[in-house]
């Protein structure tokens, strides 16, 4: 995609599904084979390329073979470049990308819908499983050797298929507005949200203050390209591995894309409630004004992110807690920074970092993964 066609482009690719992964799991589904499916879902990131898949259905194992194919003009040469990036910012960016990046995939009107109506996935009773998804796939991106030894596009393959389950969980209720909204999960919102956990999170770095390299920026750009193919989208609606190409291309969009929706403003606050667990008090506080400052207040108030103390008085938080004042005063014009010698932000993303730690640890282990992703029915218990 150019400057020039990125518009019709995409409404192409808001059209078009994944017809391998939509036919395999129509089969499934049809056959009432959900719970192998389950269960592959649970163990499908120990796969490796060339693993037997004898004990599998035919069917499937055609497809997981088929879906190992590298990205087009993959080169070792990508992978260190990948590698690089995450050597410098793995926790920062996993952070961001299960904060900012996730927000930002709200203010699709359609990725929110979706993701609220089929709420298994995200809907009233938590984020949590979607929570697991991400963070299984952002600790992968930065393992070493992930874009080598086939672990991480295993564990992308996993969402492709959990992708093409809610195309099929929407075809075949028959209350899908195909006119209204196109394909359930298409292409296009697939490229979509590769943009936001790529370039929109560079953009929050940058607004955070985070320094990064062109280079490290270019080989954070070939992860997502990476991630990119191996959720079956085609090469001609896929990102490029280039980090200002795809700037600019998603700027072109991106006002066109991100909308205010009451779904997404539910699935934002139902998210900072899961926070709140894990950045109590003040700091909570602290974590949301980084959270805007990172989105900017343009598209923060798009995601109905509340303001706090820290956006509404030009000084610290209580007294008492002296690091979070720090932080506060920081993230209100930099005052902190004066009285501690300590970049505020820096400070702040520090906390976050370590406490997304929790979070990821908490979502991988208390049952959030283990769960049934793939259903006979729609619903989100409303």
């Amino acid at each position: 995609m150019t400057t020039q066609n990125v518009e019709q482009e995409l409404e192409l690719a808001n059209q078009a599904g994944d017809p391998p992964a939509d036919q395999l799991v129509s089969d499934l589904i049809d056959n009432k084979e959900v719970d192998g499916v389950n269960a592959l879902f649970r163990t499908i990131g120990t796969l490796k390329p060339g693993q037997d898949y004898s004990n599998l259905p035919p069917r499937l194992a055609d497809f997981l073979k088929q879906a190992e194919a590298p990205p087009p003009g993959w080169t070792d040469a990508d992978s260190t470049a990948v590698e690089g990036f995450f050597r410098h910012h793995h926790g920062t960016a996993s952070m961001l990308q299960g904060t900012v990046g996730l927000i930002g995939t709200y203010l699709s009107p359609t990725g929110a819908f979706t993701l609220r109506s089929t709420g298994r996935l995200g809907g009233v009773d938590g984020p949590g499983r979607r929570l697991s998804q991400s963070s299984r796939l952002f600790i992968d991106m930065g393992n070493a050797g992930a874009t080598r030894d086939g672990t991480l596009a295993a564990n992308v393959t996993k969402v492709r298929l959990v992708h093409a389950s809610v195309r099929q969980l929407h075809k075949k209720s028959g209350v899908w507005d195909y006119a209204k909204w196109g394909e359930p999960v298409p292409q296009k919102y697939t490229t979509g949200a590769i943009c936001v956990f790529s370039v929109q999170i560079l953009e929050a770095m940058k607004n955070l203050g985070i320094d990064v390299s062109k280079d490290d920026a270019n080989g954070f750009m070939r992860a997502w390209y990476y991630v990119n193919h191996y959720l079956g989208t085609p090469e001609k609606w896929m990102v490029s591995k280039d980090a200002d190409e795809t700037t600019r291309l998603w700027k072109q969009v991106r006002d066109n894309e991100w909308k205010k929706t009451d779904d997404g403003v539910f699935m934002t606050k139902q998210a900072l409630d899961f926070y709140k667990k894990f950045y109590p008090g003040p700091v909570h506080d602290a974590f949301v004004a980084m959270i805007r400052h990172a989105l900017t207040d343009k598209y923060a108030d798009m995601a109905g992110l509340p303001k706090s103390a820290l956006d509404l008085a030009a000084q610290p938080l209580a007294t008492g807690h002296g690091l979070v004042s720090g932080i506060g005063g920081g993230l209100l014009g930099g005052s902190a920074e004066k009285v501690t010698g300590v970049n505020p932000y820096k400070e702040i993303i520090g906390i976050a970092s370590k406490a997304y730690n929790e979070i990821q640890r908490y979502a991988l282990t208390h049952d959030q993964d283990d769960q049934p992703q793939m259903h006979q029915e729609l619903g989100d218990n409303r």
